[in-house]
């Protein structure tokens, strides 16, 4: 690929709620460009591995936001995650999974079920099993994805993707960039209305 083609990046991480509560103006968005603009997905990377479980002052937190999300947007969430599980503030294993699954063509199938595991169904994507049983679950060749999950080359693809995120501005989530070349446009996210991130990024096609 040229350095001088044009592509949104759309910086995410499967355990971020807002994120979440993005998805539906995100989708709607994606549909629009289709076939206008060439759109990657960037993991972002929250939170690093721990095994430890979260302080409850912030699962009270997060839990907090759900709550405002839910009121803001009317995004759907499973509070029963907070009760059924013990909680790790680490993401990086759920980012990895989309690596493991963009080998096998399906980082959007991924993401879906990471996001419905997590927010409606109350099951940890911070656990290696729970991944696991989602790959299967979209029909992924789970010895493939495990053993991709592992591995040496998803780890320094990992690290190299968030370093790229990060040169381009992609610290929050979620973000998007139009980048070519030299040129980077961040796009401010608005979380109701596709229109008008479409409005700005025609705008930005206009330019080039």
């Amino acid at each position: 690929m040229s350095k001088d083609t044009m592509r949104l990046y759309h910086v995410y991480d499967p355990m971020c709620a807002w994120c979440w509560g993005y998805k539906p103006t995100w989708l709607q968005l994606e549909s629009a460009l289709k076939g206008r603009l060439e759109i990657v997905y960037l993991v972002g990377g929250l939170a690093p591995d721990t095994d430890v479980s979260m302080p409850m002052e912030m699962r009270h937190q997060i839990a907090s936001y759900w709550n405002k999300i839910e009121s803001l947007l009317g995004t759907q969430f499973n509070h029963d995650f907070w009760s059924s599980n013990t909680p790790r503030r680490s993401t990086y294993p759920a980012c990895r999974a989309m690596l493991c699954a963009r080998l096998q063509g399906a980082e959007k199938e991924m993401l879906s079920a990471v996001q419905q595991a997590y927010y409606l169904q109350a099951r940890n994507p911070s656990d290696l099993s729970t991944l696991i049983e989602l790959a299967g679950e979209i029909g992924l060749n789970t010895e493939q994805f495990e053993r991709d999950l592992g591995s040496s080359e998803i780890e320094q693809t990992l690290m190299q993707e968030l370093r790229f995120a990060r040169s381009i501005g992609g610290n929050s989530f979620p973000s998007l960039f139009i980048v070519k070349g030299e040129s980077i446009i961040e796009l401010p996210i608005d979380y109701k209305d596709a229109d008008a991130t479409l409005s700005q990024i025609e705008q930005v096609l206009g330019k080039f």
